[in-house]
């Protein structure tokens, strides 16, 4: 009897630890649903120098880049902006940790943004542009020749999105000392690309596709965006390689990278005429932030198929609904408010990059853009 007590004490421990194998008290990083925007914002702190979280336990970079980015492979750049973590693996409970850094653009003069209201004489808003309510401005006489210019120092690492990815040059498929991020100085070695090799001298601008953009609202395809990393010179080829210097670092490279041939871009970007009557929206932060807001680089869905051209401002606005009579589904569009300014960067043929300039409540994907009220 005392035999038969002992045996089923076993089992039911067997059972207790088989169960605490199969459904652990805590859920890996992949089971972790993402944060709405308004968890996040309780959970991160700003600062005049940026955004900081407070790790805790079960943390990880990859899981934080996911969560704050929306892609875990960013993570490099997380473990770049915190020198104080040495082991990118290991981060500790309360530890602090900068999520995003801000960034000064040199310009003549920021605007000051001031919320105003735009008189509208249509429906209400909807997903498409094309269906958005006409913003009614006053006639103003031709625009003269303008020549204030924006300096942009970092334009060699504004990024984009195309319908379709770029066929690389080559791929970096080692790097000297086998490090784990490369940065500028580092040596690395590149696979090329045997209808057009590289040449000694050549520069190239190394970059990282990401996953396919799709609209969040309508599900269509919007592209792949290209995410650049840095500039690297070719120094040395062989038959089916090459060896190149880093000679800057936007973001930190990895082994699997690609190359396309560097073009030099002018920092100073040339104020032009924005495109009469346009609507668009924003579609992502370049670096996926979800937590966007002035000093951002972003993507709108409108590019030279639609006007769009480097030097271009536009407003950003929301247009809230409402019902006159209470139990009506029946909804009529307010006044839009305008709550921030952009400037375009770069175009492609159906998107745009542009910088936010300023902006007094947070943008997110999705916010609409117009041309600026004169």
């Amino acid at each position: 009897m005392e035999r038969t007590k002992k045996i089923k004490i076993l089992f039911l421990i067997s059972i207790f630890f088989i169960a605490l194998l199969a459904f652990p008290l805590s859920g890996s990083a992949e089971e972790k649903e993402a944060v709405s925007s308004q968890n996040i914002e309780q959970e991160v702190v700003e600062t005049e120098t940026g955004f900081y979280y407070t790790v805790k336990k079960g943390d990880t970079l990859w899981d934080l880049s996911q969560k704050f980015s929306n892609t875990p492979y960013l993570w490099p750049d997380l473990w770049s902006d915190n020198s104080d973590i040495t082991n990118p693996h290991l981060i500790y409970p309360g530890q602090r940790i900068r999520l995003f850094r801000r960034r000064d653009i040199e310009k003549e003069s920021k605007p000051v943004i001031q919320e105003k209201t735009i008189e509208t004489k249509a429906p209400p808003l909807e997903v498409e542009p094309e269906e958005v309510p006409v913003i009614v401005t006053q006639e103003i006489p031709e625009a003269k020749p303008v020549s204030k210019t924006y300096r942009y120092r970092a334009i060699d690492s504004v990024g984009f999105i195309k319908r379709k990815a770029l066929t690389p040059e080559g791929v970096i498929f080692k790097v000297k000392e086998d490090k784990l991020l490369i940065s500028e100085g580092d040596i690395v070695y590149i696979s090329q690309n045997k209808n057009n090799p590289l040449i000694p001298g050549g520069k190239y601008t190394v970059y990282r596709t990401l996953e396919p953009l799709y609209d969040q609202t309508t599900g269509r395809y919007i592209g792949i965006q290209h995410f650049l990393l840095g500039i690297v010179e070719i120094t040395n080829t062989a038959p089916r390689f090459a060896i190149a210097k880093v000679t800057q670092s936007f973001s930190n490279m990895q082994v699997n990278d690609k190359l396309m041939p560097y073009k030099r871009r002018s920092a100073n970007i040339v104020q032009q005429e924005s495109k009469e009557g346009l609507l668009g929206k924003i579609i992502i932060a370049e670096k996926h932030s979800i937590l966007i807001g002035d000093n951002t680089t972003a993507f709108i869905n409108r590019g030279e198929d639609h006007g769009i051209k480097p030097g271009q401002q536009y407003s950003i606005f929301y247009q809230e609904t409402s019902s006159i009579v209470p139990a009506s589904r029946s909804k009529i569009s307010l006044d839009a408010v305008i709550f921030g300014e952009l400037i375009v960067l770069h175009t492609e043929k159906t998107t745009s990059t542009v910088y936010i300039t300023s902006t007094n409540r947070q943008v997110a994907p999705g916010s609409k853009i117009c041309t600026p009220i004169k």
